[in-house]
């Protein structure tokens, strides 16, 4: 096989396709699992909800970097192919359950299959200049948010006419995906290039020069800032279910409705204002309105100012998240930023699966049995609940914000030639 650089065809365009189907499914399913795994036969628990809905990333955290050293020793195509199949089985998986350890099942399938991200970002890598490698990377970010648009508008039509449709159809797409991976994706890591690339970078070289601090708050702050926005995973459809006894329907366009919102700031406005040199500055103003969002949230008395917090919420988070990532990504020299954007992810990860699980804490144990519509005298209660979660989360991610204040930006000595996608 001959290098990547010298194909005929260049892979992007089927990477972004390949990225895009990806959050499709993973949009798609979002919205809806809460609410299918709390109602019959199911009954799940707010305890066994929380962990349903984080399990995935926590599967993922331990599987993903394992995956990421088999893909540099056998190649990006059969562990990009192997991730999309475990990734269609699991949907199958829950689409097809009828307890609740299935429902379990599915979704650690998903999570130790699961890399097809990181493998993507990867299969960009392979095929592009580093000094062209940070524009090439806006790929992944673009068909991430794209799909994150698209994904839950349709799980909720889908849910319109069955719980299980949408994740049949997931599973269906993660299918077609692999199709086309196994048809048309060339293998942008050959064997002579393998060979190569035998060189590791140390954690020492990571926080090296001075920069230990610096790095530590990064993490820090990506951590406590994800995990207070990965609440709305289990908390946001059922929410808006007892607030406003909206459907899936209604609840999943409210999703698609935050993620076309941060689609315009992470594409428009941040990559306008990042011409201004003020990292630091657009992470602690992000931190401030995503904490605002989620303390606003769960008090918002109209429909107006519930869509006003989800704005507020899109805002701020396409502001805080790229911009971690970024400086991240820009005050690291290139030969340690492949590492460091590891931690970055293995942060991000761990924060998924901490949100969900904290996130239901303030609910009742017999959350699940109770009747929908919520009675008068049930819903005080409930609601309670919901604002002493959304207020743990805004209060996580105030904690970003401070570390973010606390930040001493070190000065760029060289480019970032390994830049990763700061799509979230």
């Amino acid at each position: 096989m001959q290098p990547s650089s010298t194909a005929p065809r260049s892979p992007i365009g089927l990477i972004f396709l390949t990225v895009f189907i990806s959050m499709v499914g993973f949009g798609i399913v979002i919205p809806v699992l809460p609410v299918y795994a709390r109602n019959e036969p199911f009954m799940l628990n707010p305890t066994q909800l929380g962990w349903l809905v984080g399990i995935f990333s926590l599967i993922q955290l331990i599987s993903a970097p394992f995956f990421g050293m088999l893909s540099d020793r056998i190649g990006r195509k059969p562990v990009l192919l192997f991730s999309v199949i475990g990734t269609a089985i699991g949907f199958f998986v829950i689409g097809r359950a009828d307890a609740a350890w299935m429902l379990f099942l599915g979704r650690i399938i998903d999570g130790a299959s699961g890399g097809n991200i990181a493998t993507a970002q990867a299969c960009i890598a392979d095929v592009t200049e580093p000094e062209k490698r940070s524009r090439a990377m806006g790929i992944i970010g673009a068909a991430f948010g794209l799909g994150f648009i698209m994904g839950p508008a349709l799980g909720g039509f889908l849910a319109s006419y069955s719980h299980t449709a949408p994740f049949y159809f997931a599973g269906g797409l993660a299918v077609v995906n692999a199709l086309l991976i196994w048809a048309r994706l060339p293998e942008t890591y050959p064997a002579e290039m393998r060979a190569k690339d035998k060189q590791r970078v140390s954690l020492g070289e990571v926080f090296a020069d001075g920069r230990g601090v610096f790095i530590t708050l990064l993490l820090v702050a990506t951590l406590v800032s994800t995990t207070g926005f990965a609440f709305i995973h289990v908390l946001f459809a059922l929410f808006c279910g007892d607030t406003f006894q909206w459907g899936l329907r209604e609840t999943s366009y409210a999703f698609a409705y935050v993620g076309l919102l941060a689609v315009l700031v992470q594409g428009g406005l941040l990559r306008r204002l990042l011409k201004y040199n003020i990292e630091k500055q657009l992470a602690a103003i992000g931190a401030l309105l995503l904490a605002a969002s989620l303390f606003w949230l769960p008090r918002a008395t109209g429909l107006n100012a519930f869509l006003g917090s989800c704005a507020l919420m899109a805002v701020g988070n396409g502001l805080l998240t790229p911009t971690l990532s970024g400086m991240a990504s820009r005050h690291v020299s290139g030969r340690a930023q492949g590492r460091l954007m590891g931690l970055m992810t293995s942060a991000g990860s761990f924060g998924r699966f901490l949100g969900p699980a904290l996130a239901v804490l303030p609910l009742p144990l017999n959350f699940s049995t109770l009747i929908r519509p919520l009675a008068a005298d049930v819903l005080p209660g409930i609601q309670t609940g919901y604002i002493t979660a959304f207020t743990g989360g805004a209060i996580l991610v105030g904690v970003s914000f401070l570390c973010v204040l606390l930040l001493k930006v070190p000065a760029v000595s060289e480019p970032a030639p390994e830049s990763a996608t700061a799509a979230h």
